[in-house]
This record gives C-alpha cells, structure tokens and sequence, in this order.
C-alpha cells in the first residue's frame, strides 16, 4: 500500500509504498480498515516534526491521528488513533472499533475528517476541564484559526452568553460575527474582554501574557473566577506568567488536550461532535487533496483545514 512516511523530524512526510498492515490475531479489538480522508491538524505537524510533547523518536512512521474509515463490514467510522507509528495518512490503518464512533452513510467524509480534531480541542475543554454554565462570558484567543473558528462557535452553542474573539488578522475578525461572535479584538485591546468568566487560550507565549495582565488589571471583580484553560501554543511554548496576577484575583489555569482528558473522556464525547459538524450547526472550511501530494502540500498555509484523500 502507499502512505506518508515520516523518516526524520527535520524532513516534511514523502508519499511512499509501506507494508499493509495486519491485525494482530491475538487481539480481538484490532481491524485492518480503508482510509478515506484524514486531516492535517496542528497536533499532526507537531507530532511529526518532534515539537509535540506526545512525539517519539521511532522513525520510520506514519502520521495522522484520526480519519474517517470504512471497516471489513463496509460500516463508516470516525476514528481517534492511540499513539501508533501507523496513523491515517495511509491507505490502511489498524484501528480499535472501541475508540471510534460510527457514522451515517450520508456523511461528508471530508468535512467529518476535517472538523472533529479542531472541534473537540474547545468542545472538550469546556466539557470537561471546567464547570461550564450557561450564561457565562468566554474569549476566544486565536479565534481566526480553523479550532478558534470553531471554538466561538461552539461556546455559543454551549449557551454563552457573549462571546469575544480575539486574533490579529481584522479581516478575518470580522467575518467571526456571522459565526457567533459577540465582539471581536486584536491582541492589544483584549482588556475591554476583562470581565469574561472563560478564557479558550490558543495563543500563549507573549500575546497571551500581555492579555492576562491586562485583562486582570481592568477586571471590575477581581473576585470573580476566571478560568483560563490552556489549548494551544501557537505564539510560544513558555509564557512569562507575573505571579501578582495569582495573587490578586481568582485566575484559575488549567489546560485541556491529551494526558489532561483520558481518552474515555474524548471517546464520551465524540458522538455529539460528530451529530453537530454532520447537522451543519459547525461551519467547517475543507480542502480535499490527494495523498500523493503530500510533500509539497504539508507547509502549506490556507484558511482551509486540508484533508488528505489516499
């Protein structure tokens, strides 16, 4: 078979042949299934060029951390992979039925593969990190990214009642109020989101520095809780933290991705994201490419989330 194979961290995936995979006959949740599409997702760049902190050293292998596949029964599955050096940038793949969920014939599987790994990033996070009530206030950091989009999206669904999007791109800004967005700030103006009870942090380093320092300076009640939860690091993977801004208000951070939610609390989730991006209610921007492509299509920079079709 052919996939994307990942040789070193210092080198983009090459479309190769690759030994078809086996399922192992002594485990019973074990199946070998057809790839149809899979996304690129930050966390699939990361891990391949070693600054994720789930990357390893075994090379070779093959990317991907989830798709959309069609198992021996010819049933449609939504699948999330374990660490594994054969992901879903292949033709094939070894999946556990039991970390997947199952999909209605009629499903898009581009637009599925696209919008689950973004969509659960904030999803999951309010989910299942914090104590989300309706009513509250969330800012959105680094809302002009496909997860950002998604996130002021999806807290609105949650039953925010205002939500602020914060980015540095004005333009695409803008086009977040059609999307749910409240309000919409650069970076240097996050203090007028001062009084939000939830901050969805993709950002951190520097930007998000200045903005928390800001934001609780200009807060009316430092009393109040805020919640800051960690998702990305697109800015840095440090962030100078002022340790007055500890002391002087509720700031509570935590963060939300992988070790921080087990996996059956991803797993738990998976069927109503699923149910949400098929329904439409998450606006997902997709761009199908062939595999094949893969070395000259993996930098590329696009407002669209590329999915890879073997």
């Amino acid at each position: 078979m052919h996939a994307a194979v990942v040789t070193s961290f210092d080198t983009p995936p090459r479309y190769a042949e690759y030994p078809a995979p086996v399922a192992a006959e002594e485990n019973e949740n074990e199946m070998v299934v057809d790839v149809l599409a899979a996304g690129l997702h930050h966390l699939v760049r990361a891990r391949a060029n070693g600054t994720h902190y789930s990357s390893t050293e075994t090379f070779p292998f093959v990317p991907g951390v989830d798709g959309v596949v069609r198992d021996q029964h010819g049933t449609l599955r939504y699948v999330a992979l374990d660490d594994t050096v054969l992901g879903t940038f292949a033709d094939q793949t070894v999946i556990d039925p039991r970390r997947s969920v199952v999909l209605p014939d009629d499903i898009d599987p581009v637009r599925i593969a696209a919008a689950m790994n973004p969509a659960m990033s904030s999803w999951v996070a309010l989910r299942r990190r914090i104590a989300f009530q309706k009513g509250q206030r969330v800012l959105v950091l680094g809302a002009t990214g496909s997860a950002g989009r998604m996130a002021v999206q999806i807290a609105k669904q949650f039953g925010a009642s205002s939500v602020i999007a914060a980015g540095r791109n004005t333009s695409r800004l803008a086009a977040l109020h059609e999307l749910g967005a409240d309000e919409t700030v650069t970076f240097d103006l996050a203090h007028r989101a001062a009084d939000v009870d939830v901050v969805l942090d993709y950002v951190w380093g520097e930007p998000s520095a200045q903005a928390m320092a800001a934001m609780i300076s200009a807060r009316r009640d430092r009393g109040a809780p805020l919640d800051w939860i960690q998702i990305g690091s697109i800015a840095g993977q440090t962030m100078p933290l002022q340790s007055a801004l500890l002391r002087a208000s509720q700031l509570q951070i935590c963060g939300s991705g992988i070790g921080s939610v087990s996996p059956r609390g991803f797993l738990a989730e998976l069927p109503e994201i699923a149910a949400a991006v098929h329904a439409g209610t998450i606006d997902v921007q997709a761009r199908a490419l062939p595999l094949a492509q893969i070395s000259e299509t993996w930098s590329a920079e696009t407002d669209d989330r590329i999915v890879y079709v073997p």
